[in-house]
């Protein structure tokens, strides 16, 4: 029996009757229930759901309703997030003679307060624009390491293309270096090239742990929406790169993206200084969630108390282990303050009420906003709830670039002004400002948004833009899909 569409007239009066009075209870008691702290964009969603599908619907939100870790995950989080206190400056901004606006100072005051991490100066950060430049260049580091190796991924897989990234972690620990390795369970495990992976893990002497396992079979579940979506690699403290790329084949191994042609396009960045200590705790900070090992002695004594020289940056960390959307709020603070121009780049845009209020508001002020999304994608529901605001961002003056198919524009990036930019793992969608562990860097510097320009304008060269009339003109039923698939969007 179909239990998400029961038809009472089959049923005896009986049972029809009790399956009648439950559904009636059902939908009572999740009006009261289901708004419980949740933004009402999300609670109308579960509500929908569940008045459409009783029965289905009330049992995905148990499983899937709760947006937060388990309780022992959120404590480990808040230790963590003390100690990195305990090693830090009480000033949420370190580094003198950096003439900054108010407003940035005020965005990584938020930061701190919300992430644990100051901003700080004397950091040296390149950006890594090519696919395989990342991997050439971590395996390069990784060959120097002396002491520990720490990689983290959302997707990790062994195939010819991230063949020289892992041979060089197998000839470190050949040198008695220690490497640990993290990879997300369920965003690595439908992979072709993941079980490779994990019978060269066991046999090659890298310490590994699989983050937010969902194994019940051998007592192993964490809610199977919630993901660790960081991508973090740090070689003997001295050297750390974060962005948006997994490790796999810009296919990601799958026939039919290899039938359509379809190929990632991402972004890396690499950093020295004190932005190292600060991605290594989240590095720490994930390895003790996942295996009760607390490498104290592999983080930082503690952060610098001042700097001078080189960029000023801040990591920020984000996700259900933390009380507050602490992604959403620190983009929402920089659109706010922009006066010139903003770039986004973010290959899932599907935002909040908040974020498309602050996207909007900044066109409407006079504020040039550029959107840049891929003209194709590899999420069908995501892609249309996506293109569902894309009306109303352009009628409101912003310039949507879509980055032409076949490559997957899968860039996270956003650019204010002259002066200030963030580059990490973070969509701007609902599941990274909720759902999905992530790690953004705010950097603060001239020089640098100026190297981020010469990457944005490459994507502008390889673009499209979509016109309003045009778009307005679509076929009534894709209008149709994208907006059906726009009332998914809070819970996606």
């Amino acid at each position: 029996m179909d239990l998400s569409v029961v038809n009472l007239n089959a049923l005896p009066l009986g049972w029809a009757i009790a399956v009648a009075a439950l559904e009636f209870v059902i939908r009572i008691a999740v009006l009261g229930i289901v708004p419980h702290k949740r933004r009402p964009s999300v609670a109308l969603g579960w509500l929908l759901a569940i008045y459409l599908i009783p029965f289905v619907g009330l049992i995905l939100f148990l499983l899937l309703g709760s947006y937060r870790l388990p309780k022992a995950r959120r404590e480990k989080q808040r230790e963590m997030n003390r100690l990195i206190r305990q090693n830090s400056p009480t000033e949420a901004v370190i580094g003198e003679g950096h003439p900054m606006p108010v407003w940035v100072r005020s965005a990584a005051v938020l930061n701190d307060r919300l992430g644990a991490l100051p901003m700080i100066g004397g950091n040296e950060l390149t950006l890594l624009d090519g696919y395989d430049t990342a991997y050439t260049a971590m395996a390069e580091e990784i060959r120097h390491a002396k002491r520990y190796v720490h990689v983290e991924f959302y997707i990790a897989a062994d195939d010819a293309t991230t063949a020289p990234l892992l041979d060089a972690l197998d000839e470190a620990v050949a040198r008695g270096v220690t490497v640990r390795f993290l990879l997300d369970h369920l965003g690595s495990a439908g992979y072709p090239g993941y079980p490779e992976l994990v019978r060269r893990l066991d046999a090659s002497g890298i310490q590994w742990a699989r983050m937010l396992p969902f194994r019940p079979w051998k007592l192993e579940y964490t809610r199977p929406d919630l993901r660790n979506h960081r991508k973090i690699v740090v070689i003997d403290g001295d050297v750390a790169f974060t962005g948006s790329q997994n490790c796999i084949d810009r296919s990601y191994n799958k026939r039919r993206n290899r039938r359509r042609g379809l190929q990632w396009e991402d972004l890396w960045l690499r950093g020295i200084g004190p932005v190292v200590d600060a991605l290594n705790a989240l590095f720490v900070t994930d390895w003790y969630s996942e295996t009760d090992e607390l490498l104290i002695h592999e983080a930082q004594d503690a952060l610098p108390t001042e700097a001078s020289g080189g960029l000023m940056t801040q990591v920020v960390p984000s996700g259900p282990g933390f009380e507050n959307e602490n992604n959403l709020r620190m983009i929402n603070t920089v659109l706010y303050h922009a006066l010139d121009r903003v770039d986004i780049v973010s290959p899932y845009f599907v935002p909040d009420e908040s974020s498309l209020s602050a996207v909007t508001s900044a066109a409407q002020r006079g504020v040039r906003i550029n959107l840049y999304v891929s003209e194709i994608s590899d999420q069908f529901f995501v892609y249309h709830a996506q293109r569902s605001y894309y009306e109303e961002l352009l009628e409101a003056g912003v310039c949507i670039y879509l980055y032409r198919s076949p490559t997957i524009l899968h860039t996270k990036a956003i650019v204010i002004d002259d002066a200030v930019a963030v580059v990490g793992s973070s969509n701007m969608d609902m599941r990274s400002f909720a759902l999905n562990l992530e790690v953004s860097t705010l950097v603060h510097g001239k020089d640098f948004v100026s190297a981020l320009d010469a990457v944005v304008a490459r994507y502008r060269e390889n673009s499209s833009t979509l016109d309003l009339d045009e778009w307005r003109n679509r076929p009534l039923a894709v209008k149709f899909l994208d907006n059906v698939c726009r009332l998914t969007s809070a819970l996606m």
